[in-house]
């Protein structure tokens, strides 16, 4: 089994980069899975709090809060999602052979992921002078700016354009490919 974790602020490119990198990794003739750490905190926005789902909307004021402020601080859960994640890749890895995770925000989400598992490509995705929209409280959360602070990346890549992160994604299976040839 393989883990590939990505990592940006929002609006990078995170998951339509997931997206391309499952598509690839199909062509290779695996069997990837995209999944997400935050999916409990947007299932509680969905089911309780009638968030309809739209990324467009997507509310993150009550993400931070939710998954910071009062599971990890208040409640002292500080490993409540990445539990989740393992729980889901537990019974999700009869079924498949990659795992792609889109939404790695924090330092602990990448040490720990790597603690846990042999097989992890640390990916960091960078958009410079985007606006993606965020108020200042926003863009100055712990989620926002963390990443900032880790240095351990596999790869780092700029997305400039949907071609270039195409690109990007060739070169990376291309490159684990390889890697892998050359242990075997």
């Amino acid at each position: 089994m393989k883990i590939y974790i990505i990592g940006g602020k929002a609006q990078s490119g995170k998951n339509t980069l997931g997206e391309y990198l499952k598509e690839e990794l199909k062509d290779y003739g695996y069997k990837p899975c995209v999944m997400h750490i935050t999916e409990p905190l947007y299932s509680y926005a969905k089911n309780y709090f009638e968030w309809d789902g739209n990324k467009e909307n997507k509310p993150r004021e009550f993400l931070q809060k939710m998954g910071i402020e009062i599971i990890r601080d208040k409640m002292g859960k500080k490993d409540f999602l990445l539990n989740r994640l393992y729980e889901d890749i537990n019974i999700l890895e009869s079924f498949f052979d990659v795992f792609i995770i889109t939404d790695a925000r924090l330092i602990n989400e990448f040490v720990d992921i790597k603690k846990k598992y042999d097989n992890v490509v640390s990916i960091k995705l960078e958009r410079e002078n985007y606006n993606n929209k965020l108020s200042n409280e926003e863009a100055k959360h712990i989620t926002e700016t963390e990443i900032d602070e880790y240095k351990d990346f596999n790869y780092i890549i700029k997305n400039k354009s949907l071609q270039d992160l195409k690109n990007s994604v060739l070169e990376i299976v291309h490159n684990e490919e390889c890697l892998k040839d050359e242990e075997e």
